[in-house]
């Protein structure tokens, strides 16, 4: 058994186990290990002089800035001038008209132009969705509020939705930003707004669902991958639900809800009776007891540790009885809160187990975090943000593209033969500027290691001087360990080509860190 759990018997209440589990680390342990973790955990990894200030300002300060970063909040998410919301607009009324008088008098010219122009259209909005990408990947790379952006992130693959099904980036940025000002917020708010999604109605179908006629996509999926999890409602509520979804549409860009097509009908849903809407079903939802155990698990398996696919913390054997007590200190904060996630992420990043030795390195990295992660750790230039999210989406994760409603698998299915070969070359260009199967000229924006080294260097003096001491600093900053084989490979390398003051020499000391398999690993 974890010596986390030493104290913690089989005859110990549940109450403290999860007491126990989500007890908090010591402060005095909290060091600069213990920040490079905290880093990749609530963002996407820092710097060596970001990992220092961190583990100077101690983990209470430092979990209050992520939570509450304040200034540094990148609040301000309006998108570059050149992306329009009228891009994708419903036609109006007189483009009706026109179309309707050329087809009734048989003008091909007329209905070819207006075809056309409904092509160009599509075209511009596929580019703008592209510049949408740019944009946001941009904000994941500079933003200060990282852990917003992380959490954007891990609410669009838990809200998924394709922009190919919809067709309408202008939908898929307002989706985007409602992410990101809910990020830290409140799940039940969140959810009361996902049901008046435009991009959600689309994708699941419910912009025209209506009375005599429901369609129970978005009512099926709020319950079974949003909110509940298999096994905690019936296909009776599934009805029901989409009964209390009927109306629920949007024109243009504005929701709207159509009185006409609602059904008013008494309704019985998860226990509620009566003639309930959208919002009461979701408020059914949330009265669940699973809702926060669901929830609670997922933000464990981002932020924590794996977890089964399909985990229960009731039935399930795959989980230890202290991870199960912990995930249920975590739904308990949860329904205390009344789902507001800054008290149960602050709960989460303070505990011991945490920072625990076995759950350091366990999460694979997604695309996302690593070539985010990447930049913001290593200090490379950011390169052409099209080539990085063409990367992206050949190691499995294009941003606005999740594969289907359930959003990205993760885990083991970020790591194939092509995706390592991907992910390695993706690491080489940011170092190099250069493309692998590609001659290209030394990039005007090269790579310097030495803001990297010099910081090192304050940890271990020698790190300026030594090959030795500088594989060592390198391989606890990038890895979070130091493999002895490893170091000596990497000190060998830096010796045979120049040493500490050869700069590229180091870079391809780092190229070979990022080369191996825990790497991969935060």
């Amino acid at each position: 058994m974890s010596r986390l759990w030493s104290d913690v018997t089989p005859r110990t209440s549940p109450q403290a186990r999860a007491r126990a589990a989500i007890a908090p680390l010591d402060p005095g342990a909290f060091g600069p290990d213990e920040a490079r973790h905290l880093l990749l955990r609530v963002g996407f990894g820092g710097s060596p002089v970001q990992v220092r200030l961190v583990a100077e300002w101690g983990l209470d300060r430092a979990i209050e800035y992520f939570l509450n970063p304040g200034e540094a909040n990148f609040r301000d998410d309006t998108p570059p001038r050149e992306i329009r919301d009228s891009v994708m607009a419903e036609p109006n009324p007189e483009q009706r008209q026109a179309y309707r008088r050329a087809a009734a008098r048989g003008d091909e010219d007329a209905l070819a132009r207006l075809r056309a122009m409904i092509q160009e259209r599509q075209r511009e909005d596929r580019q703008q969705a592209r510049a949408i990408q740019r944009w946001w990947l941009t904000r994941m790379i500079e933003s200060p509020a990282a852990l917003q952006e992380k959490m954007t992130l891990f609410w669009h693959g838990h809200f998924a939705t394709n922009y190919r099904a919809i067709e309408n980036s202008w939908h898929m940025l307002m989706q985007n930003r409602l992410f990101r000002a809910h990020a830290l917020g409140s799940f039940a708010e969140l959810m009361h707004a996902i049901i008046r999604d435009p991009a959600m109605l689309a994708y699941l179908d419910n912009h025209r669902s209506r009375r005599g006629n429901p369609n129970e996509n978005l009512a099926r999926e709020l319950m079974e991958l949003f909110a509940l999890g298999v096994g905690n409602y019936t296909e009776r509520d599934i009805r029901e639900g989409a009964r209390a979804l009927t109306g629920y549409t949007f024109n243009n860009n504005e929701f709207t809800f159509n009185p006409r097509q609602h059904d008013r009908g008494s309704k019985q849903i998860l226990g509620a009776r009566g003639n309930l809407d959208g919002d009461a079903f979701v408020r059914a939802i949330l009265a669940q007891r699973s809702c926060a155990s669901f929830i609670a698990a997922k933000l464990y398996r981002f932020f924590v540790a794996p977890l089964p696919e399909h985990w229960d913390d009731r039935r399930d054997p795959g989980a230890t009885p202290e991870v199960r007590a912990y995930v249920h200190a975590m739904a308990d904060t949860l329904r205390r809160s009344r789902y507001q996630l800054a008290p149960v992420l602050r709960e989460v990043f303070r505990s011991a187990h945490f920072y625990a030795d076995e759950a350091r390195g366990e999460l694979i990295k997604s695309p996302a975090e690593l070539l985010v992660g990447s930049i913001r750790q290593l200090l490379t230039p950011t390169r052409d943000l099209n080539t990085l999210l063409d990367a992206m989406d050949l190691m499995g994760q294009n941003p606005l593209f999740p594969p289907s409603v359930a959003g990205w698998p993760g885990g083991r299915w970020w790591i194939n033969t092509n995706t390592l070969f991907t992910r390695q070359n993706a690491a080489a260009y940011l170092l190099t500027g250069r493309l692998a199967g590609q001659r290209q000229p030394r990039p005007a924006d090269s790579y310097d290691p030495a803001p990297i080294v010099q910081t090192l260097a304050r940890e271990d003096e020698r790190a300026a001087r030594e090959p030795e001491a500088l594989a060592d600093q390198l391989l606890r900053f990038m890895l979070g360990r130091r493999p002895p084989e490893a170091a000596a490979t990497i000190a060998s390398f830096i010796a045979e080509h120049g040493g500490v003051r050869n700069a590229q020499g180091v870079t391809g000391a780092i190229l070979l860190i990022t080369a191996m398999p825990e790497y991969q690993l935060c």
